[in-house]
């Protein structure tokens, strides 16, 4: 699992990101993504990063990926706790 995080002062800009990044995965929090992760979706996000952002940005602008593995424990409460896949209600 891919989780990116922004800080981007440009409202146009920060809304196209958002849009970008709608496209791979859902949204955790208000500038924060969750992405499936696969070496080609990371590869395709990179590189769409660089060809079509970075050069917008300002000097105080940041996006962090985190590239999470399987072994990696994630703890959820409230909201975020049914959000789980596993979780299935009948």
């Amino acid at each position: 699992m891919l989780i990116i995080a922004y800080d981007i002062s440009d409202n146009k800009l920060r809304t196209r990101f958002s849009k970008f990044l709608s496209k791979f995965g859902y949204r955790l929090q208000y500038s924060i993504f969750e992405i499936k992760n696969s070496t080609r979706i990371l590869s395709i996000v990179e590189a769409e990063i660089k060809a079509d952002f970075e050069s917008e940005f300002e000097q105080t602008d940041s996006i962090i990926i985190f590239n999470l593995s399987k072994q990696c424990h994630i703890t959820k409460y409230g909201y975020a706790k049914n959000d789980d896949e596993d979780l299935i209600i009948i």
